[in-house]
């Protein structure tokens, strides 16, 4: 039976060679550390190695730092890129919006609910719209407007709160701005956004309405990480709903928007239980 006790998360990925998975198994057991759960992969096109473990320290005064010691000792043999993320962290996340709300209003209320393991530190738009909701929940609300000309200056302000929050991750909940590439490149792998699609696929204005136009049969979204290859970025969750002749543009919107926030949090969650690994353009995520 899976414990209830909030576990300790192992990561690492590294080149494929023989003995990855036995060199943090045995570690765990000579440690004294009881794996609740595991899982690897390795990646024959790219040569990588992933694996994420789930533990449960079975000595009372496990010590983190002494972990980190002794097992960068084994580590370094493999070329392994590692992390030990402790049961009570929380990242601190920056949400990005504009007018849209539904994303938003369900990244709070799984927040609020802890069914996110996050501490939303800030929120940022474009537009004034949403501050009453960010006042509710107690959230720092800051409009910072943007036009062609002021973009730059608006980005370099967004930058200042990031870094003014101690922020972990952005999550642009359907932030309806196209970020600059020195912006892109500042928040590489720790940035997700939500496309109204499966991308590809109509792109720019009324994209529903273009959908409806094409009499498609089935709608969907996309979670991935923001790079300078706009909405190309690696694709941590999808989401599809079936449509049908019947379904007009404002029910393919309705539908749309509820498979959006449930891959948005979908990628989430993935991202800050350390379940998603970058490998190339592509990720490898593990399942909960």
């Amino acid at each position: 039976m899976k414990s209830k006790t909030a576990p300790w998360i192992f990561t690492a990925s590294c080149p494929s060679i023989i003995g990855t998975v036995d060199v943090v198994t045995r570690y765990m057991a000579q440690a004294g550390n009881y794996v609740d759960e595991i899982h690897s992969f390795d990646d024959r096109e790219s040569g990588r190695f992933f694996i994420r473990i789930e533990f449960l320290p079975q000595d009372a005064d496990f010590n983190a730092d002494v972990f980190k010691t002794e097992f960068a000792e084994r580590a370094a043999e493999f070329d392994m890129d590692w992390s030990l993320t402790a049961p009570n962290h929380k990242p601190k996340v920056a949400i990005m919006v504009s007018k849209y709300d539904h994303c938003l209003n369900d990244l709070l209320y799984r927040f609020r609910t802890g069914q996110l393991n996050i501490d939303v530190t800030v929120i940022i738009s474009n537009h004034p719209d949403l501050e009453d909701l960010a006042k509710w929940h107690g959230i720092p609300y800051y409009h910072l407007p943007i036009t062609a000309d002021t973009k730059l200056e608006q980005e370099a302000q967004v930058r200042e709160l990031i870094e003014q929050y101690d922020t972990e991750l952005v999550v642009l909940a359907r932030y309806m701005q196209v970020l600059s590439p020195s912006m892109c490149e500042y928040l590489d792998g720790r940035a997700i956004n939500i496309h109204h699609s499966l991308l590809p696929g109509f792109k720019g204005a009324r994209p529903y309405h273009q959908a409806w136009e094409k009499g498609v049969k089935m709608v969907g979204a996309t979670a991935h990480y923001v790079n300078n290859d706009l909405d190309e970025g690696p694709i941590i969750s999808q989401g599809i709903q079936v449509v049908n002749h019947a379904h007009y543009a404002e029910d393919l919107i309705a539908k749309g928007q509820d498979i959006e926030r449930v891959t948005l949090f979908n990628a989430v969650k993935c991202h800050v239980e350390k379940r998603v690994f970058l490998n190339g353009k592509r990720t490898v995520v593990f399942g909960g």
